[in-house]
């Protein structure tokens, strides 16, 4: 007998549609099930995907998707909707090269409306999928699904504005799993619920609307009154004033409850806004137990659960470069009373859950704001304080026109310590850190450092602390190189890099985490090597020994080519008048799909077979005589990896 019996029937979300509603909660517990079976096989998301199980089933049920549009923010909360929209053999791979992406992503299925990693668009792109549906005259219902996280950010609240008085038909879905909006569910919100939605009360409204429209104060009169005995019954005042209709809150998780309050919400015109209360890690004591831990998880026994209380701390026994940050930082608090540490929504993955225990006094986690982590921290800075803001470099984008204005122009000391520079992984396109060099690099003021090895990050820290103006440490994603680090707070001289080996003829130029490649493939070749350190301010007077001395320079960096390190090592060559060939090894003009770390690397080129390959074939070329002889020229090995 198969394990899901009713989930098995089920090909798209048309087959859903054809079942009874009663059978709706045996599906979803089987989803659930199958949610929990598979993630503990492949990693990935799941105490949020667990915690959205009965809301996907029900906005498929209802809407008519993929006609009607969900639009779900950051999308770790949509494996049940991949699920339940043909993608249930893929999630054998999911988040692997190749497979089923572990987010939305337009390329992958015609129900991901809207491709996304990053929080808090929802909103904007569902407002946009509406009013392009009126525009056109098409007849179709556009859903947004946010988290309460995801509202936190000011994108969020911008869409929610532009969409109260754009008159579009619409629903934006509050997916609140923290009880931080709204006290407990209980039966008297689920009857205000099917109250406040139901064809009853908004005919009554319609009708007195239309009978109070020929006295304008009394319909001004009527509808302050309906707002404010709704505000003091729910939470929806806030929502209500921006020009939505506010339903909730309900259990996410009661489908009785949820379906017929969606099925009055779709007769409804307008923007129309529900609030459901989920719980994290739904139906899993363990997830529920401990939904931080289990947000994002490796390959565990699902009876056994998982058994790393800290994931990420190490790998392989070595340190990672988060869990070197977390150190320093803490370190440098006590040694330092005016550092201030920041985080937008990301304690544990940045490494500041410590430093958050020992001084709470000095931590502030901003929630989902990007932008406003960027000019809070410049605003400490203009008052003595020394903020730290530790962010992914994915992220770091978000809050870029702050990091130019507020933070550069005015030259204030904010170190910006940025994680997952460079590939990630199974996370993809979407917070790979590929962009970090060549857009931070272009900003007067700005010091720029990439450390090859833990110990050398934690000096980097310190001298971006060190310094009086705005400095970033860019450190990749995973564990470092297993270098001894020293207790000590010790700088390093800016601008400066070093030579970690000597050999003939070709000299490569290695920044950041591609100094352990480089050095690899330099036995092969028998090269130089430099440790650049820093991208900005770039060592000037070691690329001209360098070019002087050698009959080619190899840059290598895992970031994008255009505008990156290489750049800067060809600008200073042609700013002395050197001719000496240079070669550029990086990640090409596209945007690197999800999978392995070692396996995207090798497939890019920028490994040590990668690097001996493209330095002889770029030697194998100049003895031809092939165009490019003589002149700065890139190459890289830009296949799929297999």
């Amino acid at each position: 007998m198969t394990t899901y019996p009713l989930l098995d029937t089920l090909g798209n979300p048309a087959d859903l549609r054809m079942l009874d509603r009663r059978q709706l909660p045996q599906l979803a517990e089987e989803l659930r099930a199958f949610l929990v079976e598979s993630v503990s096989r492949t990693g990935g998301h799941l105490s949020s995907n667990l915690g959205t199980v009965e809301l996907t089933v029900a906005l498929h049920y209802v809407f008519d998707t993929p006609h009607d549009r969900l639009v779900w923010d950051v999308g770790h909360q949509t494996y049940a909707h991949k699920v339940l929209t043909g993608r249930r053999d893929g999630m054998s791979r999911l988040r692997m090269h190749g497979g089923v992406s572990g987010f939305p992503k337009r390329s992958e299925s015609e129900y991901d409306t809207f491709g996304v990693g990053h929080s808090s668009t929802s909103i904007s792109a569902a407002l946009g999928m509406a009013l392009a549906a009126k525009i056109k005259g098409e007849e179709r219902k556009t859903v947004a699904i946010i988290g309460d996280g995801a509202m936190s950010a000011g994108q969020a609240f911008e869409a929610l504005n532009n969409a109260g008085v754009a008159d579009a038909d619409m629903l934006v879905v509050l997916n609140d799993n923290d009880m931080s909006i709204s006290p407990p569910v209980g039966a008297l919100n689920k009857y205000l619920a099917r109250l406040f939605s139901g064809s009853a009360f908004n005919a009554a409204r319609k009708a007195g609307e239309k009978m109070l429209g020929v006295a304008p104060s009394l319909l001004e009169f009527a509808k302050r009154a309906e707002e404010h005995v709704k505000g003091m019954l729910t939470p929806g005042t806030l929502f209500e004033e921006l020009g939505f209709n506010y339903i909730g809150p309900i259990d996410g998780h009661d489908l009785d409850s949820l379906v017929p309050t969606l099925q009055n919400l779709h007769k409804l015109n307008g923007p129309q806004f529900l609030h459901v209360i989920t719980r994290k890690g739904q139906g899993y004591k363990m997830a529920e137990a401990d939904p931080i831990l289990y947000h994002g998880v490796s390959k565990f026994h699902p009876e056994v659960g998982v058994e790393n209380d800290n994931p990420g701390d190490k790998a392989g026994g070595k340190l990672t470069y988060t869990q070197v940050f977390g150190d320093w930082l803490c370190d440098m608090a006590a040694a330092d009373p005016r550092l201030v540490g920041i985080t937008p929504a990301m304690r544990e993955g940045s490494g500041l859950l410590r430093f958050s225990e020992l001084f709470p006094e000095r931590y502030y986690d901003v929630g989902i704001a990007e932008q406003h982590a960027v000019t809070f921290a410049a605003g400490l800075a203009c008052e003595g304080l020394r903020p730290v803001l530790a962010i992914y470099s994915t992220f770091l984008q978000r809050g870029y026109d702050q990091l130019v204005h507020d933070v550069a122009l005015q030259n204030l000391p904010v170190v910006f310590a940025l994680d997952r520079g460079g590939l990630v992984g199974a996370d993809g396109p979407t917070h790979h850190g590929t962009f970090d060099l060549s857009f931070l690099t272009c900003i007067p003021n700005m010091v720029v450092m990439a450390p090859s090895d833990e110990n050398e990050c934690r000096r980097m820290l310190t001298t971006a602390f060190r310094r009086d103006g705005p400095s970033a440490v860019r450190y990749p994603r995973g564990s470092g190189t297993g270098t001894p680090v020293e207790n000590s707070l010790t700088d390093l001289p800016i601008g400066k890099g070093e030579i970690r080996r000597r050999g003939q003829k070709v000299a490569l130029l290695a920044f950041g985490s591609m100094l352990a490649p480089a050095l690899a493939a330099a036995e092969e070749l028998d090269a130089t090597v430099a440790d650049m350190r820093f991208v900005k301010p770039i060592d000037r007077e070691l690329i001209v020994g360098l070019a002087r001395e050698h009959s080619l320079l190899v840059s290598i960096e895992e970031n994008a080519l255009v505008g990156g390190a290489g750049s800067e090592v060809a600008r200073v060559l042609e700013e002395a008048g050197i001719l000496t060939p240079l070669l550029r090894l990086g990640l090409p003009d596209r945007f690197i799909d999800h999978g392995d770390q070692a396996l995207l690397l090798a497939g890019l080129g920028l490994d040590r077979d990668g690097i001996v390959r493209s330095v002889r074939a770029f030697g194998a070329a100049q003895e031809a005589g092939l165009p490019g002889q003589g002149a700065p020229c890139q190459t890289i090995q830009d296949q799929e990896p297999q």
